[in-house]
């Protein structure tokens, strides 16, 4: 077997030099060993399994969780249960506002710890509506929860340490993605372990008679020049059988190409396109949605607070007493609302727009009845970025509203996402869970290579959504990740592809 070693990388060379015939190799042996970077270490691997010099014996997984910033602090005061506790023993029956004001916590936290210490019959609400502890004892969830955080302080937490009451436990103060707002975040790691193949014991053989080390210099620099170190030094070889570069004409990016594919399907079946500003307030992003501002329905959406302005200036009228008369008592929508106070100023807190439902409750104030509304919509959330998932992602968001509209209606253009924007072959509709929609509906689709994986959400908005904003017929409101649907349309198997600064997957990626 020729093998020409000027092709080899110093990194390939080193590592080549170091291992031997039939002992496992990983990253980190090489990094201690070998003192690579951890990129550097993965890099070679890359190279050498590419040329069949090494070849992979096994994989393993691990699920460790690791304390983050919101983790050590609640170490340190105390879990949100743990300190609403405390307050109400110490200090007797509180409304829920004033709790937060005291403790210095989010009205979420503290809407989401209550409800965790009522459904324990800790605590519970007296008849003036004020919170009150009914036992003397904490629950042993939350012990166990502030135990997970000490241990938290030593380091990595291994799942296969956990007991098996500690699991489900952990599970619940933790997050793979969003896990700012968590007091742990899970970490997967993964040990590839490496062996050399016949053909890297022969490459090994032909780097030791080449007297090649991998410390070979592979330009002169001025300092080179100045000391003289390049007189007791060797040079790499020049490789003059590389591949030249191709040239390649200039092309449409294909994932644009994709979104205006989307636009212009919708626009062909009668959608009217909307869009607006990045940054919104808490009313439209999710008051006017009727997700309550103490309600743990808040938490499935990670949002991203602006820092300068933190409120806007005001909220228009007549939407804004309608919604909050909706969320108090129902207003006029045929609900009981949620029974508490609206807090206005928590209404016009600014936040990075976190879903393209904001976009539908503002086309409601001037929409057509009938009429059918879309918009290709950039949102924002606090993501562990990974193969189907990104700190901020497109949606196709949209409404349609008329008096014929229903349920068969909204999966007829599920379907059509689903099979042919996305050009999924395996479709499924599950019954979903939004705080503005009722009936919800997940539409799910299979992947070849990531399998299930949820495509979009959609339903029926409510009346507490529809009324207030002077809108008296059904609504059917969808919104789709475009990202997913491109992933699924242009055959790729990462959703970071997308966005690739590797300019060859771009050019070599086929658009419609």
């Amino acid at each position: 077997m020729d093998i020409d070693v000027k092709n080899l990388h110093p990194l390939e060379v080193r590592l080549l030099r170091h291992v031997k015939a039939s002992e496992p190799i990983t990253a980190d042996r090489i990094v201690a060993e070998l003192d690579y970077k951890v990129g550097q270490c993965n890099q070679a691997f890359s190279w050498l399994c590419a040329k069949t010099f090494l070849i992979e014996k096994s994989r393993t997984t691990h699920t460790l969780y690791e304390l983050t910033d919101l983790g050590k602090e609640q170490e340190k005061k105390g879990l949100p249960s743990q300190r609403i506790f405390t307050y109400l023993q110490e200090h007797g029956a509180h409304s829920l506002p004033e709790i937060a004001q005291a403790l210095g916590l989010e009205q979420s936290e503290v809407g989401s710890a209550f409800g965790q210490l009522s459904k324990g019959l800790v605590a519970g609400m007296n008849a003036e509506h004020k919170a009150i502890i009914k036992k003397n004892e904490m629950l042993d969830e939350v012990v166990i929860a502030a135990h997970l955080l000490s241990r938290g302080l030593q380091g990595l937490i291994d799942e296969a340490d956990l007991k098996d009451f500690e699991k489900p436990i952990m599970n619940t103060i933790s997050k793979k993605r969003g896990s700012s707002a968590s007091p742990f975040k899970v970490v997967e790691r993964e040990e590839v372990v490496y062996e050399l193949t016949p053909e890297g014991l022969e490459a090994q053989k032909a780097v030791f008679a080449a007297n090649i080390t991998g410390e070979e210099f592979g330009a002169v620099t001025a300092q080179m020049i100045s000391d003289g170190s390049w007189k007791n030094g060797s040079f790499r070889p020049y490789a003059l059988n590389a591949p030249v570069s191709k040239i390649v004409p200039g092309r449409l990016n294909p994932y644009g190409a994709y979104v205006q594919w989307v636009k212009d399907k919708l626009c062909s079946l009668g959608f009217e396109e909307f869009d607006g500003p990045l940054v919104e307030n808490e009313f439209w992003n999710g008051d006017a949605l009727f997700m309550p501002q103490f309600h743990s329905a808040r938490d499935i959406h990670d949002v991203y607070y602006v820092k300068d302005p933190v409120h806007c200036k005001n909220i228009e009228e007549p939407w804004l007493d309608r919604v909050a008369q909706t969320h108090e008592n129902g207003w006029k929508t045929g609900s009981r609302g949620w029974g508490y106070h609206f807090d206005e100023e928590f209404t016009r807190r600014q936040v990075l727009r976190s879903q393209g439902t904001v976009l539908s409750a503002h086309t409601l104030t001037h929409a057509k009845v009938p009429g059918k509304y879309f918009g290709v919509v950039r949102c924002f959330r606090y993501d562990q970025v990974d193969a189907t998932h990104g700190a901020d992602f497109y949606q196709t968001e949209g409404i349609m509203l008329g008096n014929e509209v229903n349920l068969r209606t909204l999966l007829g253009l599920l379907k059509m996402f689903a099979t042919e924007i996305a050009g999924a072959e395996e479709v499924k509709y599950v019954p979903g869970y939004f705080p503005f929609t009722e009936p919800s509906i997940e539409v799910h689709i299979k992947h070849p290579v990531l399998g299930w994986f949820e495509l979009g959400g959609s339903g029926i908005f409510r009346p507490e959504v529809t009324k207030p904003l002077g809108i008296d017929v059904p609504v059917l409101a969808w919104g789709m990740g475009i990202d997913r649907m491109a992933l699924m349309h242009l055959g790729l198997n990462d959703i970071r592809e997308l966005f690739t600064p590797n300019i060859e997957n771009v050019r070599n990626r086929r658009g419609n």
